[in-house]
């Protein structure tokens, strides 16, 4: 997992590759599968949950729309805790697919050690077998896309079709309200007279 140091320039460093790396590097490491760590180059303190909100920010700046404005809403109610849940959906997710890659990587390297195949047909086979696993940046968008949906049904949280639904009766009601009280006569309200 590589770790990450965050100066008070606000740069950061990746001790792993030993390079600097922005916001759009570390989204594109963990968009790979990759873990990070971000922490504080003078005290040590753990920025990995700022760090991740930063990169969630800038692509909400790039791709407005990137979550929906209840999601948002819900997650600084909530606190870490939604968060928290969802990297550990996703984790799970990304974990069984990394185990089943090693295995696949495993399974090759045993038949080009018998010598059943040869290293450079166990290489190709590997990278067409990796790249059917891997998903594309378009396919992981949509598969997370689910997960959220599935997460925030799980916790009874309305989706915008819903939350405008919603909206739309409240507006039909209080019309109705108005109307209702529009058409009461003055003599009704007025019991002193």
């Amino acid at each position: 997992m590589p770790v990450i140091k965050r100066y008070p320039n606000r740069k950061l460093y990746d001790t792993e590759a030993k390079q600097y790396i922005t916001l759009d590097e570390i989204g594109e490491l963990i968009r790979q599968g990759q873990e990070v760590h971000v922490v504080d180059h003078a005290s040590g303190e753990d920025l990995t949950a700022l760090t991740l909100t930063q990169i969630i920010m800038e692509q909400e700046k790039k791709q407005s729309g990137f979550l929906p404005r209840n999601i948002l809403a819900d997650l600084i109610r909530s606190g870490g805790g939604r968060i928290t849940a969802l990297q550990r959906t996703l984790a799970s997710t990304l974990g069984m697919s990394r185990l089943a890659d090693d295995e696949i990587e495993r399974r090759i390297a045993a038949l080009v050690t018998r010598g059943e195949m040869t290293a450079k047909d166990g290489l190709n086979l590997l990278e067409k077998l990796l790249s059917l696993s891997t998903p594309t940046h378009e396919e992981t968008q949509v598969d997370n896309q689910e997960v959220i949906e599935n997460v925030l049904k799980e916790r009874g949280i309305p989706d915008r079709t819903e939350i405008q639904r919603l909206m739309d009766q409240v507006e039909a009601l209080a019309a109705k309200l108005e109307d209702m009280s529009s058409n009461e006569e003055p003599s009704q309200h007025d019991d002193n007279d």
